[in-house]
Protein backbone atom coordinates (compact mmCIF):
# COMPACT_ATOMS: atom_id res chain seq x y z
CA UNK A 1 0.00 0.00 0.00
CA UNK A 2 1.18 3.41 -0.93
CA UNK A 3 0.19 6.66 0.72
CA UNK A 4 1.43 9.75 -1.65
CA UNK A 5 0.73 12.95 0.50
CA UNK A 6 2.77 15.54 -1.43
CA UNK A 7 0.43 16.98 -4.67
CA UNK A 8 3.92 18.35 -6.11
CA UNK A 9 7.58 18.55 -6.01
CA UNK A 10 9.37 21.13 -4.58
CA UNK A 11 12.86 21.31 -6.43
CA UNK A 12 16.15 22.89 -5.15
CA UNK A 13 14.29 23.65 -1.93
CA UNK A 14 17.64 23.10 0.01
CA UNK A 15 18.46 26.52 -2.14
CA UNK A 16 15.76 28.93 -0.13
CA UNK A 17 11.96 29.49 -0.24
CA UNK A 18 12.58 32.17 -2.79
CA UNK A 19 14.07 29.89 -5.02
CA UNK A 20 11.74 26.43 -4.91
CA UNK A 21 10.95 25.32 -8.00
CA UNK A 22 7.05 23.84 -7.63
CA UNK A 23 5.57 21.21 -10.17
CA UNK A 24 2.05 20.80 -10.31
CA UNK A 25 1.16 20.54 -13.84
CA UNK A 26 3.48 17.84 -15.41
CA UNK A 27 0.56 16.96 -17.91
CA UNK A 28 -2.97 17.02 -19.20
CA UNK A 29 -5.52 15.18 -16.93
CA UNK A 30 -7.65 14.66 -20.19
CA UNK A 31 -4.67 13.45 -21.70
CA UNK A 32 -4.21 10.56 -18.53
CA UNK A 33 -8.20 10.24 -19.07
CA UNK A 34 -7.93 9.44 -22.51
CA UNK A 35 -5.09 6.63 -21.92
CA UNK A 36 -7.52 4.64 -18.83
CA UNK A 37 -10.70 4.96 -20.52
CA UNK A 38 -8.69 3.38 -23.53
CA UNK A 39 -7.27 0.29 -21.79
CA UNK A 40 -9.35 -2.89 -21.38
CA UNK A 41 -6.90 -3.74 -17.95
CA UNK A 42 -8.50 -0.51 -16.28
CA UNK A 43 -11.96 -1.16 -17.62
CA UNK A 44 -13.50 -2.93 -13.89
CA UNK A 45 -12.20 1.12 -12.85
CA UNK A 46 -15.12 2.46 -14.95
CA UNK A 47 -17.88 0.19 -14.71
CA UNK A 48 -21.28 1.10 -12.54
CA UNK A 49 -21.28 -0.26 -9.03
CA UNK A 50 -24.14 -2.40 -8.24
CA UNK A 51 -26.31 -0.72 -5.94
CA UNK A 52 -28.28 -1.84 -2.87
CA UNK A 53 -30.77 -3.46 -4.94
CA UNK A 54 -28.48 -5.48 -6.77
CA UNK A 55 -26.03 -5.90 -3.85
CA UNK A 56 -26.65 -8.80 -1.16
CA UNK A 57 -24.28 -7.85 1.36
CA UNK A 58 -23.64 -4.33 2.23
CA UNK A 59 -20.53 -2.53 1.65
CA UNK A 60 -17.79 -2.78 4.75
CA UNK A 61 -17.60 0.46 6.77
CA UNK A 62 -14.39 1.38 8.03
CA UNK A 63 -13.42 2.18 11.52
CA UNK A 64 -11.70 4.73 13.69
CA UNK A 65 -9.59 2.21 14.62
CA UNK A 66 -8.26 1.22 11.41
CA UNK A 67 -6.68 4.70 11.20
CA UNK A 68 -5.38 4.47 14.54
CA UNK A 69 -3.24 1.37 13.63
CA UNK A 70 -2.34 3.35 9.92
CA UNK A 71 -0.78 5.55 12.61
CA UNK A 72 1.37 3.20 14.84
CA UNK A 73 2.47 1.61 12.06
CA UNK A 74 3.74 4.73 10.48
CA UNK A 75 4.49 6.67 13.64
CA UNK A 76 8.47 6.89 13.00
CA UNK A 77 10.61 7.11 10.05
CA UNK A 78 9.91 9.28 7.21
CA UNK A 79 6.76 7.98 5.90
CA UNK A 80 4.69 11.01 5.93
CA UNK A 81 6.84 14.67 5.08
CA UNK A 82 6.34 18.13 6.32
CA UNK A 83 3.80 19.73 3.90
CA UNK A 84 5.90 22.33 2.68
CA UNK A 85 3.82 23.30 -0.56
CA UNK A 86 0.58 24.22 1.19
CA UNK A 87 2.05 27.63 2.26
CA UNK A 88 3.07 28.21 -1.81
CA UNK A 89 -0.48 26.72 -2.53
CA UNK A 90 -2.55 28.45 0.21
CA UNK A 91 -0.57 31.68 0.58
CA UNK A 92 -3.55 32.99 2.37
CA UNK A 93 -1.96 31.32 5.73
CA UNK A 94 1.63 32.85 5.69
CA UNK A 95 -0.04 36.28 4.77
CA UNK A 96 -3.06 36.08 7.22
CA UNK A 97 -2.73 37.96 10.40
CA UNK A 98 -0.80 36.82 13.48
CA UNK A 99 -4.48 35.68 15.13
CA UNK A 100 -6.23 33.57 12.59
CA UNK A 101 -7.49 30.43 13.92
CA UNK A 102 -7.12 27.67 11.83
CA UNK A 103 -8.81 24.34 12.12
CA UNK A 104 -7.22 21.25 10.12
CA UNK A 105 -9.76 18.04 9.62
CA UNK A 106 -7.53 15.18 9.67
CA UNK A 107 -4.24 16.39 11.83
CA UNK A 108 -2.56 12.79 11.65
CA UNK A 109 1.30 12.76 12.53
CA UNK A 110 1.23 16.53 12.26
CA UNK A 111 2.74 16.81 8.88
CA UNK A 112 0.72 20.03 7.86
CA UNK A 113 0.38 21.77 10.92
CA UNK A 114 4.26 21.99 11.11
CA UNK A 115 4.25 23.29 7.84
CA UNK A 116 1.72 26.24 9.34
CA UNK A 117 3.54 26.77 12.93
CA UNK A 118 6.56 27.54 11.07
CA UNK A 119 5.82 31.10 9.71
CA UNK A 120 -2.48 7.60 20.31
CA UNK A 121 -2.11 10.27 16.77
CA UNK A 122 -2.39 13.01 18.39
CA UNK A 123 -0.36 12.04 20.78
CA UNK A 124 2.48 11.76 17.77
CA UNK A 125 1.30 15.05 16.30
CA UNK A 126 1.84 16.56 19.67
CA UNK A 127 5.19 15.02 19.51
CA UNK A 128 6.38 15.97 16.27
CA UNK A 129 5.37 19.77 16.62
CA UNK A 130 6.48 19.87 20.17
CA UNK A 131 10.14 18.43 19.02
CA UNK A 132 10.32 20.67 15.97
CA UNK A 133 12.96 23.35 16.13
CA UNK A 134 11.94 27.04 15.44
CA UNK A 135 7.86 26.35 16.79
CA UNK A 136 6.95 27.33 20.17
CA UNK A 137 3.26 25.65 20.27
CA UNK A 138 2.19 27.58 23.35
CA UNK A 139 -1.36 28.53 22.99
CA UNK A 140 -1.48 27.83 19.13
CA UNK A 141 -2.02 23.92 19.16
CA UNK A 142 -5.06 22.11 20.34
CA UNK A 143 -5.76 19.16 19.07
CA UNK A 144 -9.07 17.30 19.29
CA UNK A 145 -9.39 13.44 19.71
CA UNK A 146 -12.71 12.80 17.27
CA UNK A 147 -14.37 11.31 14.38
CA UNK A 148 -15.65 14.31 12.16
CA UNK A 149 -17.72 12.27 9.98
CA UNK A 150 -19.33 10.40 13.08
CA UNK A 151 -19.18 12.93 16.58
CA UNK A 152 -19.31 16.61 16.53
CA UNK A 153 -16.94 19.55 17.14
CA UNK A 154 -16.98 20.99 20.75
CA UNK A 155 -19.18 24.27 20.91
CA UNK A 156 -16.13 26.61 21.90
CA UNK A 157 -15.03 26.25 18.12
CA UNK A 158 -18.20 28.37 17.25
CA UNK A 159 -18.04 31.82 16.89
CA UNK A 160 -20.87 33.61 19.34
CA UNK A 161 -23.45 34.64 16.61
CA UNK A 162 -22.66 31.14 14.73
CA UNK A 163 -23.51 29.21 17.94
CA UNK A 164 -26.64 31.09 18.89
CA UNK A 165 -28.01 29.85 15.60
CA UNK A 166 -26.84 26.58 15.02
CA UNK A 167 -29.02 24.06 14.76
CA UNK A 168 -29.14 21.76 18.06
CA UNK A 169 -31.61 19.00 15.90
CA UNK A 170 -28.43 18.94 13.27
CA UNK A 171 -25.56 18.46 16.03
CA UNK A 172 -25.65 18.33 19.16
CA UNK A 173 -22.13 20.14 20.43
CA UNK A 174 -20.10 19.23 22.83
CA UNK A 175 -19.66 21.65 26.06
CA UNK A 176 -16.35 21.24 27.44
CA UNK A 177 -13.92 24.16 27.35
CA UNK A 178 -10.04 24.04 26.86
CA UNK A 179 -7.88 25.18 29.86
CA UNK A 180 -6.50 27.83 27.06
CA UNK A 181 -9.67 30.12 27.14
CA UNK A 182 -9.48 32.66 29.63
CA UNK A 183 -12.57 32.42 31.83
CA UNK A 184 -13.90 35.25 30.79
CA UNK A 185 -14.26 33.72 26.68
CA UNK A 186 -16.61 31.32 26.20
CA UNK A 187 -15.22 30.37 22.66
CA UNK A 188 -12.65 31.27 20.44
CA UNK A 189 -14.90 33.15 17.92
CA UNK A 190 -15.17 31.04 14.76
CA UNK A 191 -12.09 29.45 12.38
CA UNK A 192 -10.68 31.83 9.73
CA UNK A 193 -9.65 29.26 8.08
CA UNK A 194 -10.59 25.63 7.14
CA UNK A 195 -8.17 22.78 6.09
CA UNK A 196 -9.17 19.31 4.95
CA UNK A 197 -5.63 17.93 3.45
CA UNK A 198 -5.83 14.11 2.44
CA UNK A 199 -8.78 13.63 4.50
CA UNK A 200 -11.93 13.55 2.62
CA UNK A 201 -11.35 10.75 0.63
CA UNK A 202 -11.02 8.68 3.86
CA UNK A 203 -15.05 9.21 5.00
CA UNK A 204 -17.35 6.96 3.45
CA UNK A 205 -19.14 8.99 0.24
CA UNK A 206 -22.28 8.88 1.86
CA UNK A 207 -21.21 11.04 4.52
CA UNK A 208 -19.48 13.61 2.90
CA UNK A 209 -21.97 16.01 2.69
CA UNK A 210 -22.96 16.43 6.76
CA UNK A 211 -19.10 16.07 7.29
CA UNK A 212 -18.51 19.29 4.99
CA UNK A 213 -21.77 21.21 6.42
CA UNK A 214 -20.46 20.59 9.88
CA UNK A 215 -16.98 22.17 9.21
CA UNK A 216 -18.58 24.70 7.60
CA UNK A 217 -20.71 25.27 10.74
CA UNK A 218 -17.60 26.32 12.30
CA UNK A 219 -16.10 29.08 9.55
CA UNK A 220 -16.11 32.84 10.08
CA UNK A 221 -18.61 34.49 7.61
CA UNK A 222 -16.02 35.44 4.30
CA UNK A 223 -13.87 31.98 6.15
CA UNK A 224 -11.63 30.06 3.20
CA UNK A 225 -12.29 26.32 3.24
CA UNK A 226 -8.67 25.26 1.81
CA UNK A 227 -8.80 21.44 0.41
CA UNK A 228 -6.74 19.04 -0.97
CA UNK A 229 -7.29 15.72 -1.81
CA UNK A 230 -6.68 12.33 -4.35
CA UNK A 231 -8.07 12.71 -8.01
CA UNK A 232 -9.61 10.48 -10.53
CA UNK A 233 -7.33 8.20 -12.37
CA UNK A 234 -4.37 8.77 -9.82
CA UNK A 235 -1.90 6.23 -9.70
CA UNK A 236 -3.05 4.57 -6.53
CA UNK A 237 -6.44 4.46 -7.50
CA UNK A 238 -5.36 2.47 -11.04
CA UNK A 239 -3.59 0.35 -8.33
CA UNK A 240 -6.55 -1.01 -6.27
CA UNK A 241 -7.97 -4.28 -7.45
CA UNK A 242 -11.79 -5.64 -8.25
CA UNK A 243 -12.15 -6.70 -5.29
CA UNK A 244 -10.99 -3.93 -3.31
CA UNK A 245 -13.82 -1.74 -4.71
CA UNK A 246 -16.47 -0.81 -2.44
CA UNK A 247 -18.34 2.05 -4.21
CA UNK A 248 -18.11 4.11 -7.39
CA UNK A 249 -14.86 5.61 -6.83
CA UNK A 250 -14.65 4.51 -3.83
CA UNK A 251 -11.89 1.41 -2.60
CA UNK A 252 -11.08 -0.25 0.40
CA UNK A 253 -7.10 -1.02 1.38
CA UNK A 254 -6.16 -4.09 3.33
CA UNK A 255 -6.13 -2.67 6.49
CA UNK A 256 -9.19 -1.04 6.35
CA UNK A 257 -8.71 2.19 5.12
CA UNK A 258 -11.42 4.09 2.84
CA UNK A 259 -10.03 5.85 -0.67
CA UNK A 260 -12.20 7.70 -2.66
CA UNK A 261 -11.12 9.23 -5.67
CA UNK A 262 -12.62 12.53 -6.72
CA UNK A 263 -13.32 14.57 -10.12
CA UNK A 264 -13.70 18.76 -9.95
CA UNK A 265 -17.33 18.27 -10.77
CA UNK A 266 -18.00 16.02 -7.76
CA UNK A 267 -15.87 18.51 -5.23
CA UNK A 268 -17.58 21.53 -7.07
CA UNK A 269 -21.33 20.16 -6.39
CA UNK A 270 -19.62 18.87 -2.60
CA UNK A 271 -18.98 22.28 -1.54
CA UNK A 272 -22.03 24.61 -3.49
CA UNK A 273 -24.28 22.12 -1.54
CA UNK A 274 -22.46 23.44 1.81
CA UNK A 275 -23.21 26.89 0.73
CA UNK A 276 -19.59 27.66 -0.38
CA UNK A 277 -18.45 29.92 -3.32
CA UNK A 278 -15.90 28.24 -5.49
CA UNK A 279 -12.74 30.40 -5.60
CA UNK A 280 -10.64 27.78 -7.03
CA UNK A 281 -10.78 24.38 -8.41
CA UNK A 282 -8.49 22.04 -10.51
CA UNK A 283 -6.73 19.06 -11.07
CA UNK A 284 -2.60 18.97 -10.03
CA UNK A 285 -1.14 16.36 -12.55
CA UNK A 286 2.39 15.29 -11.33
CA UNK A 287 4.99 13.09 -12.97
CA UNK A 288 7.66 11.68 -10.52
CA UNK A 289 10.44 9.00 -10.64
CA UNK A 290 10.44 5.89 -8.01
CA UNK A 291 14.10 6.04 -7.26
CA UNK A 292 14.26 2.57 -6.11
CA UNK A 293 12.98 0.75 -9.36
CA UNK A 294 12.84 3.84 -11.60
CA UNK A 295 9.59 3.34 -12.52
CA UNK A 296 7.78 6.58 -13.44
CA UNK A 297 4.59 7.87 -11.90
CA UNK A 298 1.41 9.97 -12.71
CA UNK A 299 -0.34 11.52 -9.76
CA UNK A 300 -3.19 13.24 -9.37
CA UNK A 301 -4.69 15.81 -6.98
CA UNK A 302 -7.72 17.80 -6.52
CA UNK A 303 -6.98 21.53 -5.62
CA UNK A 304 -9.72 23.49 -4.14
CA UNK A 305 -10.26 26.87 -2.39
CA UNK A 306 -13.52 27.67 -1.49
CA UNK A 307 -15.14 30.58 0.60
CA UNK A 308 -18.36 31.30 3.30
CA UNK A 309 -20.31 33.98 1.92
CA UNK A 310 -19.19 37.13 3.93
CA UNK A 311 -23.23 37.50 5.38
Amino acid sequence: MEVEEAPGELVNAGKGEAEAEYHSHDFEWEDLKAEVESDPAFSYHLSPFPGPAASTTSPPQPSSEAWRSFHRRHASGKFFKERRYLLKEFPELPNSTDCAKILEVGCGNGSTAVSILRKDTLEKANEVISNTKGIDIKDRFHPILMDVSRETFPDWLFCSACRSSHDPSHHKMRKEHPDFLRENQCCVGGMDFVTMIFTLSAIPFAIMPSTIEQCVSVLKPGGLFLFRDYGLYDMTMLRFLPHQRVGFREYMRSDGTLSYFFTLDTVRELFRAAGLIELELEYCCVKSVNRKNGKKMQRVWVHGKFQKPPS
